[in-house]
């Protein structure tokens, strides 16, 4: 059974406190690698929540959620033998979370489908902390994000939120850096306008 990482408020981190966690991430894949226990812990328990976001990202089944991030930690310890930290362990971990949810998809296109209905945001709720500060802001934040076209929402939510590098959410997402930075600039410029229509109102009345 997978450990899930202790809950607390999501607060993005600068770009120095980000390298440092992933240097120390990557170290401990690398150490797992070399079949230290600890360092397995240490791993999963640093990115299981990121995997969770990222999965209800993807998936428009909130009930497979917790089963596709349990199928992507199975992958990368399976496959840990051939990480040699040439990316970063988040890009590389996430990568297989990609590919997870892809081949569930191609899986369940041969069964017949009980319903149709992406709920990735539900399934993303259930994933965050709840009576935490900031709990109501992060879901006002989901509801502006669903307005987003995948391609920029995915963009965002790897950069602004998972706080990848373009370069290794591009790896992530599959497509050039330049395309990555095109979709989050778009993604901001659309979230920027979304919240000054929902100001107004307050405006007004005021």
């Amino acid at each position: 059974m997978i450990t899930p990482a202790l809950t607390t408020p999501y607060e993005k981190p600068d770009n120095a406190e980000r390298t440092s966690a992933d240097e120390s991430i990557t170290a401990w894949a690398l150490a797992a690698r070399g079949g230290d226990p600890r360092a397995v812990e240490l791993f999963v328990r640093a990115l299981h929540r990121d995997v969770l976001r990222y999965i209800a990202h993807l998936c428009a089944d909130p009930q497979a959620v917790d089963d596709l991030a349990q199928d992507t930690f199975l992958r990368a310890l399976g496959s840990l033998h051939r990480f040699e930290g040439r990316s970063s362990a988040r890009a590389w971990l996430l990568s297989i979370a990609r590919r997870a949810v892809i081949d569930s998809y191609r899986h369940a296109a041969v069964r017949p489908r009980l319903s149709d209905v992406p709920d990735w945001q539900m399934a993303i709720e259930r994933a965050q902390p709840q009576d935490l500060p900031g709990f109501d802001d992060g879901i006002a934040l989901l509801e502006l994000l669903g307005s987003l076209p995948d391609e920029r929402r995915e963009a965002f939510i790897l950069t602004q939120l998972l706080g990848l590098p373009y370069a290794e959410a591009a790896k992530v997402s599959d497509c050039p850096v330049g395309t990555v930075r095109s979709r989050v600039a778009r993604a901001r410029v659309t979230l920027t306008d979304l919240l000054t229509v929902a100001d107004e109102p307050a405006a007004v009345a005021a």
